[in-house]
């Protein structure tokens, strides 16, 4: 892949000076990039080995505000730091910004050097670590949708986020033309994200007015969650920079479809065999692939916290706009949360579409491998599949309706306390009570619309 750099290649295209700034960034709670801008020379003499940051980064909600109450860091701790380690294999070129590369950290306690549990590249790969002790990988593919404006992000603040023109004026789902006339942002993403060893395999119109998707080809999870990151990053970018914006919320409009990302997983052995695969089983589902799915069934609600992680992301969930209301599985089947894909090849795998747009990758992934591997130990007994309108569906587990409601059964998770620790499941549910309760305080707009005048 074009862009991929080691740290020699970096060295020396920082004497010729092509490159010279590198971004050293951590993955935040919240799924986004968080870190220094290094001068190349000084990255490429020492910083290649650690640098630093607050470790208020894994402790802010969307607003960067210090939230009190976790027990990890707090101002009567001193708000210290944690080592941010640069994970070298992440090392790449960015070539929608001049002269630059970008390195993924791993965060580190300051004293010990141990993985900081709690932070989402650690949870992932606490549950990889699983995996590969016995003997499989698992291996990941999302999909990423956005709502595209003619807007730039200072004229929507401007505008107090009202009024917003999608760049489209109709549903553009698989159209070529209507996608045609935003080929000037959507090329620029796709190349820039491809010259930075993302391997774009296409974009294409979604279900609503300047909505996109962006698919990338699949990868162990750990790579998958960070390329998720840093297409979300990217696609910011770019777009900003052509003059427009961008949003990844679940749901930036009553009126308009939610944003998810569908991630389509399976499980490999330690040579690429696949193991979800068996031409003599029903649907090609191997005993395996069965187990795996059952397990996700099992804990889907616990889990769904880490796959719809704010207020907003519940306002995507209805019927009828192609985001699932019900924990069941289906063959090829869009209206089930879980919809098992490539029936009878080599490429079965299982797509969650729970997740939206506004999940964080590195612990959704986490969450659903503790699930999967839970139905695999446990030897679960997977349910037959849902047949027919699942939004139809009486006497069928629902995904929770509510972000209160995901909290709850997030803080009361006997299987992900187990997998990620007390400690860290407490430390999300913290972060879930703090974001319900600033929206609980908030007066939205709807509510001085109706009630202004009227109440």
């Amino acid at each position: 892949m074009p862009g991929k750099l080691t740290l020699d290649e970096l060295r020396a295209l920082t004497e010729t000076g092509e490159i010279d700034t590198v971004l050293a960034a951590q993955v935040d709670m919240q799924g986004r990039l968080m870190g220094k801008r290094f001068h190349a020379r000084h990255f490429v003499d020492s910083a290649w080995e650690e640098t630093h940051s607050c470790n208020y980064l894994l402790a802010t909600d969307l607003e960067m505000s210090t939230v009190e109450g976790y027990k990890a860091t707090s101002w009567e701790s001193g708000y210290g730091d944690y080592v941010m380690k640069p994970d070298l294999d992440t090392l790449r070129r960015v070539p929608w910004l001049e002269g630059t590369a970008l390195v993924i950290c791993d965060v580190l306690d300051h004293h010990d050097h141990a993985p900081v549990p709690h932070s989402p590249r650690a949870m992932l790969k606490k549950q990889v670590a699983r995996l590969e002790a016995m003997g499989m990988r698992a291996m990941m593919a999302t999909e990423l949708e956005l709502f595209l404006f003619r807007q730039s992000y200072e004229q929507a603040q401007a505008a107090g986020h009202m009024g917003l023109e999608p760049i489209s004026a109709y549903n553009e789902d698989y159209h070529i033309f209507q996608t045609t006339k935003e080929e000037a942002v959507m090329r620029a993403i796709r190349n820039g994200l491809y010259g930075a060893d993302i391997p774009i395999e296409n974009t294409k119109g979604e279900a609503d007015a300047g909505q996109e998707e962006i698919n990338v080809r699949y990868a162990d999870a750990l790579t998958m969650a960070d390329r998720h990151a840093i297409i979300k990053n990217g696609a910011k970018e770019i777009a900003w920079a052509k003059g427009h914006a961008v949003t990844f919320m679940a749901k930036w409009s009553a009126r308009h479809a939610g944003n998810s990302s569908h991630i389509h997983q399976s499980l490999v052995d330690m040579d690429g065999k696949p193991l979800f695969f068996d031409p003599e089983a029903p649907h090609g589902m191997s005993a395996l692939m069965r187990a795996w799915l059952a397990g996700l069934l099992r804990h889907a609600r616990e889990i769904t916290y880490f796959l719809a992680p704010h207020v907003n992301s519940y306002k995507r969930f209805a019927p009828g706009t192609f985001a699932p209301t019900k924990t069941v599985w289906s063959l090829d089947n869009r209206t089930a949360g879980f919809r098992v894909v490539g029936e009878a090849s080599k490429a079965v795998r299982v797509e969650c579409r729970i997740g939206g747009a506004d999940l964080t990758p590195h612990l959704a992934m986490a969450a659903l491998i503790a699930a999967g591997l839970d139905g695999i130990e446990k030897n679960m007994e997977l349910e037959p599949p849902y047949v027919g309108d699942a939004y139809a569906g009486a006497d069928v587990a629902e995904i929770p309706r509510t972000l209160r409601e995901a909290t709850e059964l997030l803080d009361r998770s006997a299987l992900l306390r187990e997998a990620f620790g007390d400690a860290v499941v407490d430390h999300y549910v913290h972060a879930a009570r703090w974001e319900q309760m600033e929206h609980d305080r908030a007066v939205t707009d709807w509510e001085l619309r109706r009630g202004f005048e009227r109440a």
